[in-house]
């Protein structure tokens, strides 16, 4: 299909993004620098056909072969016209856009054949849901630099439903696929699309840096078990914002790697910041930490941001055998509505890899800031439950208020230190610590972009 030259660099213009900057302290005041792509093919010059029943792996899987050979001369966009675009699992390459016109829906195939299996991330040691491999996610990139995902609101759906009734009856062969997922990439773009029906996971960088999630829809049903929106997994350097999350589980979710495995790979997911966002999750956390948290989690600035209909707001995660550590954690502006648990903090949740964990590598959960948070019809405000040995320490609350049921425990607390000051109802004496004060809590100085203990 031959597009006006004009409306092609338009496009190139608005949405194929080269990623030359540098994310400052992990917070959303990157600015990609915007170029258009010299060259542009349509998925449609590769045989592709639009019917959402032919089968476009291999259409897919050649015309990415052939940009490859764009990337040093400028990069290339790939275009998906309107249709539906049935296909298997397929790799990016650098120095690439994939642009989906308003109206381009590209469909997951339900038949497991036809989505690749790789070996699991070191990081993990396994698949999350089984041991051994795993499903390869439906678009991939490896070792890339410079790819760009969007469009005018067009339309990824995992048709995820397949893969949902094997994990409820137990018959899956391999861990579930995901929809989008970079390994050891860099300056990466996903923007202005709608994400439908993962199988599990919606976005899924790991290992990876510079990354921007940006304008998104992020969609599964109430009942789709463990779909998650968006996990920045032993990553740097990321931003999430202006986006709308509605999960089965968790809406967002950092991740650092499983026990001895995340302890030995030891790469942290550091300087986050996660903006201006609606998020909604049925049966897990609107925004978690873990609990896969092994190679640690820090300097994660969350603001401005809708939490409702969930089973649980704020939760971070952990177990003895994890170690790493949650740390740098400041979180302000949040509004929550229709919460089951508005905060958690807990110890002792999460399963192991194997039978090869050392029970006495304990975690650490320090330096926590929860600023500035209205809650409407919470049924408990917060659950604190720490780890006798490795208590959870400097947890801190400033201007939060929130409408309990009144028939409920508000707050549980347990090996749990901590601060807090204007705070409705009442939090538990563990958080009123009175030889605890405000200059051990976590903040940020907004004026030079850094993170402190003030």
């Amino acid at each position: 299909m031959k597009m006006p030259v004009a409306l092609l660099l338009l496009l190139a213009l608005i949405n194929a993004i080269g990623i030359n900057g540098e994310m400052s302290s992990g917070l959303c005041d990157y600015k990609p620098s915007l170029y258009p792509r010299p060259h542009s093919v349509s998925i449609l010059e590769f045989g592709a056909v639009g019917d959402g029943k032919t089968l476009n792996t291999i259409a897919f899987q050649n015309a990415i072969f052939y940009l490859k050979s764009f990337a040093d001369k400028g990069g290339a966009q790939l275009y998906v016209p309107p249709g539906k675009w049935l296909t298997g699992s397929f790799n990016l390459t650098s120095h690439l856009t994939l642009f989906l016109e308003k109206g381009a829906v590209i469909l997951g195939s339900q038949n497991p054949s036809h989505w690749d299996v790789v070996e699991p991330l070191p990081s993990y040691g396994r698949g999350i849901e089984l041991p051994g491999k795993r499903y390869r996610s439906l678009i991939n990139g490896y070792k890339l630099r410079d790819v760009v995902i969007t469009g005018d609101n067009g339309t990824i759906d995992g048709q995820g439903s397949v893969w949902w009734d094997s994990f409820n009856s137990h018959s899956l062969n391999y861990s579930r696929p995901h929809l989008v997922e970079f390994i050891e990439s860099e300056r990466l773009v996903v923007s202005n699309l709608t994400f439908l029906n993962a199988p599990a996971y919606n976005i899924h960088p790991v290992y990876c840096s510079n990354v921007l999630v940006q304008n998104m829809s992020l969609s599964a049903p109430p009942q789709s078990p463990y779909t998650i929106g968006i996990v920045p997994d032993s990553s740097n350097n990321v931003c999430i914002e202006d986006s709308i999350i509605e999960m089965g589980y968790d809406a967002i979710a950092l991740k650092s790697g499983w026990d001895e495995y995340g302890i030995s790979y030891d790469r942290a997911t550091r300087d986050v910041h996660i903006r201006r966002v609606h998020i909604q999750s049925s049966s897990g956390s609107s925004i978690a930490f873990g609990s896969e948290m092994s190679g640690g989690i820090s300097d994660v600035h969350v603001e401005q941001v809708h939490l409702y209909n969930s089973f649980s707001g704020i939760e971070f995660r952990t177990t003895k055998g994890r170690g790493g550590y949650i740390k740098g954690i400041y979180i302000s502006d949040i509004e929550m509505e229709n919460v089951n648990l508005a905060f958690g903090a807990i110890g002792d949740l999460g399963l192991h890899p194997d039978d090869n964990f050392d029970p006495n590598a304990l975690p650490v959960l320090d330096q926590i800031t929860l600023q500035n948070v209205t809650g409407a019809n919470i049924t408990i405000a917060g659950n604190f439950t720490g780890i006798q040995e490795s208590p959870f320490t400097s947890i801190c609350l400033f201007n939060v208020s929130l409408t309990v049921s009144a028939s409920t425990t508000s707050w549980i607390c347990s090996s749990v230190i901590g601060f807090s000051e204007s705070v409705f109802p009442e939090p538990c004496p563990e958080l009123m610590n009175p030889y605890s004060n405000s200059s051990g809590c976590y903040s940020l100085l907004i004026s030079d972009g850094k993170s402190a203990s003030l």
